[in-house]
């Protein structure tokens, strides 16, 4: 009775392992889309942008996208690139967002690709802190918090 029970249980047990000829679901991620060292430049009372920078890292193996950029403290946030045509620096807004491909990183920074408060609510001083969320393609909403540096500030104090 004892070896028939554990022919049995061998059995059920086996009809419970895939064949080698089934497809297995993709494993996750190791990795998530991250975000490093998010900071803003300080602006004096009636500016009509602030700058925003930061480093994101898409440590996964599907391509993503950074669509939008929310905060309360602008009317609206744009992300922007600058690039060099024959010889002056021009600015524009990427309207279908910043690729974000698998595997890399990007950096947003002064005289690169960045983020445009428009029309901030008030002065952003120095040493302030201020909310925003990100809006990934796949990785979705991810709350971040800028530091406000100084006018002049050229990278986040380490």
């Amino acid at each position: 009775m004892k070896r028939s029970l554990a022919s049995l249980t061998l059995l059920l047990l086996s009809g419970c392992q895939p064949s080698p000829h089934e497809t297995q679901p993709p494993a996750p991620p190791s990795a998530a889309v991250t975000v490093a060292g998010p900071w803003l430049r300080a602006t004096p009372p009636g500016a009509p942008v602030a700058g925003g920078f930061l480093t994101l890292h898409n440590g996964t193996s599907a391509d993503d996208r950074l669509l939008a950029v929310e905060s309360a403290a602008a009317q609206r946030v744009e992300i922007h690139e600058m690039r060099d045509e024959g010889g002056v620096a021009r600015m524009r807004e990427l309207v279908d967002g910043l690729p974000l491909p698998a595997g890399t990183t990007a950096e947003l920074k002064p005289g690169g690709h960045h983020l445009m408060f428009i029309q901030p609510t008030r002065a952003l001083p120095a040493g302030e802190r201020v909310d925003a969320t990100l809006v990934f393609e796949r990785a979705g909403r991810m709350p971040v918090v800028f530091e406000v540096r100084p006018l002049g500030a050229a990278a986040p104090h380490h």
